[in-house]
């Protein structure tokens, strides 16, 4: 077949494909209506698992060439107009504009949202406290630097609830307005960039040749770079994206396994299960020898998997008091987390049940 008649028979399928998009949207905008009349929350994240298990089945069971993960990141988009159809929400966020955190946003609510970029996580939580935004996105550890304890402190002071994470793949480029490596006398970015990078400025540049200067954000490297012929920017993509700057290396870092965990918070809301779910919870115990090893007995007894355990300090009087961060499989209200919340009513905050997915 010639490359014109595979042409014209694409454009037919696009045709189609827009045109049960548009029938699609039809059919959300009436569901938004129920939902408003109902007061029921816009974003469903364990519908839209549903969703994308289903049909990455269909795909897989027909021989398709679209993998689960292909699936994901077509419907994710998918979603995110839909919701915006649906109701129109503003999602706050760790900013600058570019930031990784603004990238873990688009994943999941799209980039046709309204965006609410705030300076520090305290900023996020206190913003969706107060009602001007009904999202936020905050990070809560990276696996090459570990956990970020003001996540953890705002989520005991809040009462704020953990309705989805969001585990991203922390990707840096090398972006720069200059053609040549040789004409870069100067590399503009944030410390934790510049450690995640190492192997790539010692393979690339003679240290004595090139400047490192840090930034308080990756973003505010690119507007830098932008405005010096001879730098460059070690930056997220989505923050060249937004500033157009030209990426001359895509993949500077140093591990192909540099993930962070962006959590998405939001008042009220409880969602359903989904059968694969994550619940995290905050535990203040009672003083006294043995307090934690029993408490940890407990969910071992219930057959409960505990995923993650960080403690940080409860912040209240002169003794040495902790709060225990933790994560374990399961909903709240699955028979076994229940019975063991219930032992443990006074010493546990719930702060959310939520679709697993890292």
């Amino acid at each position: 077949m010639k490359l014109e008649d595979l042409r014209k028979q694409i454009d037919l399928l696009d045709d189609k494909i827009l045109e049960y998009l548009n029938k699609r949207m039809d059919l959300v905008n009436k569901v938004g209506e129920a939902k408003s009349k109902s007061k029921t929350n816009i974003y469903k994240p364990e519908r839209e698992k549903s969703i994308i298990d289903r049909l990455s089945r269909i795909s897989k069971r027909t021989s398709g060439k679209l993998n689960k993960h292909a699936v994901e990141a077509i419907y994710q988009e998918i979603f995110a107009i839909s919701r915006n159809i649906e109701l129109p929400e503003k999602i706050a966020y760790l900013g600058p504009e570019g930031s990784f955190t603004h990238q873990a946003a688009e994943s999941r609510f799209g980039a046709m949202s309204e965006y609410l970029p705030l300076a520090t996580i305290p900023s996020v939580f206190e913003a969706i406290n107060a009602g001007r935004a009904k999202y936020g996105i905050v990070p809560l550890e990276n696996n090459q630097e570990g956990v970020v304890n003001e996540t953890i402190d705002n989520l005991g002071s809040y009462d704020l609830n953990i309705i989805a994470e969001i585990p991203l793949s922390i990707t840096f480029a090398f972006a720069t307005t200059s053609d040549k490596v040789e004409d870069i006398h100067r590399i503009y970015s944030k410390d934790i960039a510049f450690r995640q990078c190492r192997k790539f400025l010692y393979s690339t540049f003679s240290e004595s040749d090139v400047e490192q200067v840090p930034t308080n954000s990756t973003s505010k490297a690119v507007k830098l770079a932008l405005g010096d012929s001879h730098a460059a920017a070690i930056c997220s993509h989505i923050a060249a994206k937004t500033y157009n700057l030209p990426i001359l290396y895509d993949n500077v870092e140093d591990s192909p396994d540099n993930f962070t965990r962006f959590l998405i918070i939001a008042q009220d809301i409880k969602n359903e299960k989904s059968g694969k779910d994550k619940t995290s919870i905050l535990a203040r115990l009672p003083e006294g020898p043995g307090s934690l090893a029993n408490f940890l007995q407990d969910f071992y007894h219930a057959n409960i998997n505990l995923t993650k355990i960080e403690s940080r300090p409860a912040k209240q009087g002169k003794k040495f008091k902790y709060w225990f961060y933790i994560d374990l499989e399961g909903h709240v209200d699955d028979p076994n987390v229940k019975s063991v919340f219930n032992k443990h009513a006074n010493n546990i905050k719930w702060l959310g049940s939520y679709v697993m997915q890292c």
